[in-house]
């Protein structure tokens, strides 16, 4: 059970410091493979995340070759507080766009994808069937690639996901973001307990995804709140768990209330391995995509959860 808490208002946060802490700073990007990998795509008009959210770790993931694809446009029609993603109403599906990423992910020689995207509310499948065909054409074109998905909600539709489990991605992610009390200034449009039933179904399926979640933190959550949601994605069956802290894209966003030390990360880390998650990712820097294929290769390693 999540503790019940006053409502916290956007207007009410503060940024705590002006200068971000030693532990936030972050070579810049600008090596031989990043040049490359950004070259590639513009050259197939794709998108990307780590781009579009202006990823910290962007340098070091592209570098190694790695990327999380954004498709279905760069046009979001949710407006979340933490979200450097522009919002709007989209005016387009790319049907071609999944043979695209496919292709991409072949001639960089990916063993592991994250594939994401914007929520597109304004399309009656939410976006899930060129999800599936992305995943189909990966497949095809790079078999010996494992395939992840970071979801949108799809507004609670079991149809949509089931068309998503049903193309057999390896990983199904779909990130909580935040504690239940701030659910309003950071996720409007997403509800709670919306996201927790998503991977009830996820976890029952036939198809048996691995399953993951991840948590932005120094929005001003309380610490018990952080370990009660923990508690909540486990019971819903949720595997795998990225801490990060947010970070604030722009002034027009969601202030930072505090940047958590290391340590705390830490805590977090092993309170979720308490709980039983297969692994924790955990740190001021981890996001979502963060670090992918080595939390499913820990998980894999490591014992099921009773």
């Amino acid at each position: 059970m999540t503790q019940t808490l006053p409502v916290i208002q956007p207007d009410t946060l503060r940024e705590p410091q002006a200068r971000k802490p030693a532990w936030l700073k972050v070579r810049a990007p600008g090596g031989p493979n990043y040049i490359r990998l950004k070259a590639l795509m513009r050259e197939r008009n794709l998108h990307t995340v780590c781009e579009e959210a202006r990823c910290p770790n962007i340098g070091e993931c592209w570098q190694e070759q790695t990327a999380t694809f954004m498709i279905l446009g760069d046009v979001c029609t949710r407006r979340c507080g933490f979200c450097a993603v522009a919002h709007g109403r989209p005016e387009w599906e790319d049907w071609g766009e999944p043979d695209r990423v496919g292709r991409t992910v072949a001639e960089m020689a990916l063993q592991h994808v994250v594939v994401t995207s914007v929520n597109r509310d304004d399309l009656a499948d939410g976006g899930s069937e060129i999800f599936a065909r992305t995943i189909a054409a990966i497949r095809r074109e790079a078999p010996g690639c494992r395939v992840e998905v970071l979801i949108p909600d799809f507004q609670g539709s079991a149809a949509a996901l089931e068309t998503v489990l049903r193309a057999r991605p390896d990983v199904l992610n779909h990130n909580i973001e935040t504690v239940p009390r701030l659910y309003g200034p950071v996720r409007p449009g997403s509800r709670y307990a919306r996201s927790l039933e998503l991977f009830r179904r996820a976890s029952g399926h036939a198809t048996e995804p691995v399953t993951k979640s991840g948590m932005m933190l120094g929005l001003g959550e309380e610490p018990d709140e952080v370990r009660a949601t923990m508690a909540d994605l486990r019971a819903a069956g949720v595997q795998l768990l990225t801490l990060g802290q947010y970070l604030r894209p722009s002034p027009a966003h969601l202030p930072v209330a505090r940047y958590v030390p290391p340590a705390e990360f830490e805590a977090f880390a092993a309170d979720g391995r308490v709980l039983g998650f297969r692994h924790v990712e955990a740190g001021p820097l981890v996001r979502s995509s963060y670090h992918a294929k080595r939390q499913v290769e820990a998980a894999c390693a490591a014992p099921p959860a009773d």
